[in-house]
């Protein structure tokens, strides 16, 4: 059991069912570890505020006698800790999921958690390179004058080449196994994505020939469960090093902040709905659990389409003039 499970500020029985649900996440939803690590912070953060807002470390009877002014308070003094709006509104998720669990095991009915509104997101589009940047980036010649070796050069565009070729997540492409690398006549590969799931991503020819040239380049033996991609040292790859090669490349290319590893799946998606791809077979390789998470590619889309019309359409160039009918 981790430190952050342990460390609650809670009367026992509100400790157990805080453990029992956390266990249930983890083992029956199968939630990915990070995720547990997060709504196991928030509940302790949580507890450890009515603790001082009530006196007294909360039990289970307490917590479920919460009024809305209570979580609203926490919230406020979340708030003015500096914690931002999604943070805030993960944990009242988090919050809210532990109150309904509570209440299916016959300890209130979680009205205070559902009565408390969160805080407005701002709705920001996912903002993906232009099909050349998005490229050039999976092409190691884009990094010549680096002094990096050649293999690590080699290995970081096989890597960003699975991110916008394949579209996959950072943790998906460092996870896959030597064994199954995507090369040769293997034009497919099992990623694990959020939660556990596992889903076949198709690999394309040029991407299953840049980890091939890696292989080859590579001075560390590459092998059964060892991982595929590996630091300087051998070990497994930190997905700090492809962030930190692709700030290199936003230098060389001229590219803006906004072009991180992550923007590359961005691209893969809305280059691929560009095109004429169907929403729900972008869904499954995105390995989206719901389709209205993969339907904001529709709006991606939408808007350069529009920004494009405005830039090259005469009639949206042309002033309009008086009496045109």
């Amino acid at each position: 059991m981790s430190k952050a499970a342990r460390d609650f500020i809670a009367a026992p029985d509100l400790e157990a069912a805080v453990q029992a649900w956390l266990g249930e996440l983890g083992h029956e939803r199968r939630l990915a570890a990070k995720t547990l690590e997060a709504y196991s912070r928030d509940l302790r953060q949580f507890l450890a505020f009515l603790a001082e807002h009530l006196g007294a470390p909360a039990d289970v009877a307490g917590f479920a006698g919460l009024a809305p002014m209570d979580v609203r308070a926490f919230l406020a003094a979340r708030r003015r800790a500096g914690v931002d709006n999604r943070s805030l509104m993960r944990q009242l998720a988090a919050l809210r999921g532990f109150a309904r669990h509570l209440a299916q095991a016959g300890h209130g009915d979680a009205a205070a958690f559902a009565a408390v509104r969160g805080p407005r997101l701002s709705k920001t589009l996912p903002r993906p390179l232009a099909p050349a940047a998005a490229r050039a980036v999976a092409n190691p010649a884009a990094r010549a004058g680096s002094a990096r070796e050649p293999w690590i050069l080699a290995r970081d565009a096989a890597v960003l080449g699975l991110l916008y070729g394949a579209g996959l997540r950072i943790s998906e492409a460092l996870g896959i196994r030597a064994a199954d690398a995507p090369v040769g006549e293997r034009d497919s590969v099992i990623v694990t994505g959020k939660g556990g799931k596992r889903r076949e991503a198709p690999v394309i020819a040029p991407v299953r020939a840049a980890i091939a040239d890696y292989m080859a380049q590579c001075p560390y033996p590459l092998s059964g469960d060892d991982p595929l991609f590996v630091g300087a040292r051998g070990g497994p790859l930190s997905p700090r090093i492809v962030q930190l090669a692709m700030e290199e490349l936003r230098g060389s290319l001229g590219l803006p902040d906004s072009a991180t590893p992550h923007a590359l799946r961005h691209s893969f998606a809305t280059h691929l709905l560009a095109g004429g791809g169907d929403l729900r077979a972008i869904q499954e390789l995105l390995g989206h659990a719901s389709l209205s998470t993969t339907q904001i590619y529709t709006r991606v889309d939408a808007a350069a389409m529009a920004k494009t019309y405005g830039a090259l359409h005469p009639r949206a160039r042309r002033p309009a003039r008086g009496g045109d009918r």
